[in-house]
């Protein structure tokens, strides 16, 4: 393509660059051809928005921060975003951007440290095929919600055992005035039942008090899931399951059966509907006794608590895992954005729009809990809740009690399909995307690229049949616990040092700078290189300090069980150090560099390749004419000899096929 500022570049007006370029993109369509673009900036914008806002913006980070000093907890939780969700996120954005490419391939930049992309792949794998079971179990209670009324609303059903409880607080009190006993959703007195009978109610109502369970809680525990004893105890495959599962696989892969055009479509919907969902639910919840002691709760600040190690723990681990960063979702989403793109705009947007819905969802949860805390006259901190038994137990039960349980009870969980959806659709872009990019010659012909979605949405569904058996909530609980935590962290250790030291932030920074225009402030490189690695070093001791044995309920999983967790973690954490010693070994017995010595192999390993950086010649040839635009101006050679002496440049600084690109291509 022929550039519009071939003929009058200045080195010293980048702005003209990006406007001339951005007119440019807006004439022709994509930017790059061979793998397409966003179709808007808002398509990015919003991509980026539904995969950060996710399931645990609305059921994880709400007790966290009532459990970690109320409002309080808003100070660590801020300062955690300024210097580590922020930093990691403008680094990811640009990263992506700079070299749209997938997260193994783009690891030109240092090949030594390609086992970096290679991680990220295998966390994407291992978070696609559990994450997609979250939004079954959703699918299912939507289905089920389209009723005459919903059906955890009572203790008569088939699945519900003695312990079921209705917990109708005012039969209660009013029995209790009658000297009667409240059993089974019924009024017992001496008189009616007789003496001895009523001794016998008695005790079994005083042991049925003691492990009474709500109604939605054995619909979800003993109809939806069936769960077993343990994980010794996996059971059988239920059908239902199965086939919420399979749907759930087919509405992801028509999200992105166009690519990234489909998926910059389907986020309009998946990123803008649960805030009106919310927003009606709020101001349902505030009208519900009991809502405003709930969000007095939530946001009452105890400062006394800010001197806790675990607080400031529990702000950094959350901010780490809200934003998403090192699953390479983040630099798959922003390989698609036009090279000219500001993605600094784009990373501060979407953070600070993700931390404000974490807050905003506590109001709604908050509302809800002080409701149900009402309604059992019980204290708040005995309803709230996070994780599963907040979606699945807590929402439901305070749904099947209020008028028309039927149309709330549809939006919130159309709501939680659509905040799992905007998670999962990057989640399996990431996957499609990095092996399109490792054999793009191959698959991004005609059809090949919706066969490969195919065999994804396939084997995904097939790895997850385990997660509809009976014992599957205990694998789920195994795979949430070690999938994404520990192997995260140590991987964006490595991304973190291997940008900023091995590759060098002042190379970053006029990467960057080629982009948006101008030079980053050197706040991010402070943080880059210095602030944001030891917070993560800080998150890593304390999780592992806090760690404790893997469970569910009542019910503590054998060592065996974790042994298998630490495995999936070690997993992907290897990849880093295995393909950095098949890189050094290959290298040697190829005498790819044309030494032996290891140390000097790894030295050229640690630097970028020939084919490392931007996709496009044209954005190429702009870095190479900044670097030599002044030399150009000291000699006063005219225009035409410039342009000679920069494709002479481009001939030996950029050969079309090396040795070393060979070796390369091959790792």
């Amino acid at each position: 393509m022929e550039r519009k500022d071939e003929q009058n570049f200045d080195a010293k007006d980048p702005e003209k660059v990006i406007d001339d370029a951005s007119q440019e993109s807006d004439m022709t369509g994509d930017e790059n051809q061979e793998r397409g673009n966003w179709t808007g900036k808002l398509d990015f914008l919003l991509s980026c928005l539904s995969y950060a806002v996710g399931l645990g913006n609305l059921w994880r980070f709400p007790y966290l921060c009532y459990s970690n000093g109320g409002g309080a907890f808003l100070i660590p939780y801020v300062l955690m975003l300024t210097f580590a969700g922020i930093p990691l996120f403008f680094m990811e954005l640009s990263f992506g951007q700079y070299a749209s490419s997938g997260v193994i391939s783009i690891w030109k930049v240092s090949p030594l440290l390609q086992g970096i992309g290679f991680g990220m792949f295998l966390v994407s794998v291992f978070i696609g095929i559990y994450y997609n079971m979250i939004i079954a179990w959703a699918f299912f209670y939507l289905f089920a919600s389209f009723g005459s009324d919903v059906p955890w609303k009572s203790c008569d059903n088939d699945w519900n055992t003695p312990a079921c409880n209705l917990y109708n607080t005012v039969d209660m009190k009013n029995c209790t005035l009658h000297n009667g006993t409240f059993y089974n959703s019924t009024c017992y007195t001496v008189e009616m039942v007789g003496e001895e009978t009523y001794s016998t109610i008695v005790n079994i109502s005083n042991i049925t008090m003691k492990t009474r369970k709500m109604p939605s809680d054995e619909y979800f525990h003993n109809y939806v899931l069936d769960i077993s004893d343990g994980f010794h105890d996996m059971g059988e495959i239920k059908w239902q399951l199965v086939l919420c599962l399979m749907f759930a696989w087919t509405v992801v892969g028509f999200c992105l059966i166009k690519g990234i055009k489909s998926a910059g479509k389907a986020v309009y919907f998946t990123a803008t509907f649960p805030y009106l969902v919310l927003l009606i639910l709020l101001v349902r919840g505030l009208t519900l006794d009991g809502s405003v002691n709930g969000i007095i709760y939530y946001l009452t600040p105890q400062w006394d608590r800010l001197l806790s190690a675990k607080v400031w723990g529990d702000a950094a681990v959350q901010i780490f895992f809200s934003l998403s960063p090192c699953w390479g979702g983040l630099i798959t989403l922003a390989s698609y954005n036009k090279f000219h793109n500001n993605c600094l705009r784009d990373a501060l947007v979407v953070s600070i729009a993700n931390c404000a819905t974490s807050v905003f969802a506590g109001f709604v949860i908050f509302a809800i809990i002080g409701y149900m805390a009402n309604e059992l006259d019980v204290d708040v901190s005995e309803v709230a809740d996070k994780g599963a038994g907040l979606a699945f137990i807590i929402y439901p039960e305070a749904v099947a009690r209020l008028p028309v349980s039927p149309l709330w009870s549809i939006l919130f969980f159309v709501m939680l399909v659509t905040l799992g959806l905007g998670t999962q659709i990057t989640v399996v872009t990431t996957i499609h995307t990095t092996i399109l990019d490792m054999f793009p010659k191959a698959l991004r012909k005609g059809h090949r690229s919706k066969l490969v979605l195919l065999v994804i949405c396939v084997l995904g569904f097939l790895l997850g049949l385990s997660f509809c058996s009976r014992g599957g909530m205990y694998m789920l609980q195994l795979m949430d616990n070690y999938a994404g935590t520990y192997s995260v962290l140590l991987i964006g250790l490595c991304e973190c040092v291997g940008l900023a030291w091995v590759y060098g932030v002042k190379r970053f920074f006029k990467d960057i700078e080629q982009m948006i225009g101008y030079k980053p402030w050197f706040w991010w490189r402070l943080c880059w290189q210095f602030i944001t690695p030891g917070i993560m070093v800080f998150i890593l001791i304390f999780t592992w300090y806090d760690f404790k044995p893997s469970s569910y309920g009542s019910y503590v999983y054998p060592s065996w069980a974790d042994g298998m967790g630490w495995m999936i973690s070690l997993t992907s954490v290897l990849a880093v150090p295995v393909v950095a010693v098949y890189a050094i070994v290959m290298a040697w017995r190829r005498d790819t560099y044309g030494t032996r010595n290891v140390w000097q192999i790894i030295k050229k390993l640690s630097q970028p390749s020939a084919a490392w950086g931007p996709a496009l010649e044209q954005h190429r040839a702009e870095r190479h004419e900044e670097e030599n635009v002044f030399s150009v101006t000291e000699s006063q050679q005219p225009l035409a000899g410039k342009n000679v002496k920069l494709a002479e440049s481009l001939e030996t600084k950029v050969p079309l096929t090396t040795k070393q690109d060979e070796f390369e291509s091959n790792v």
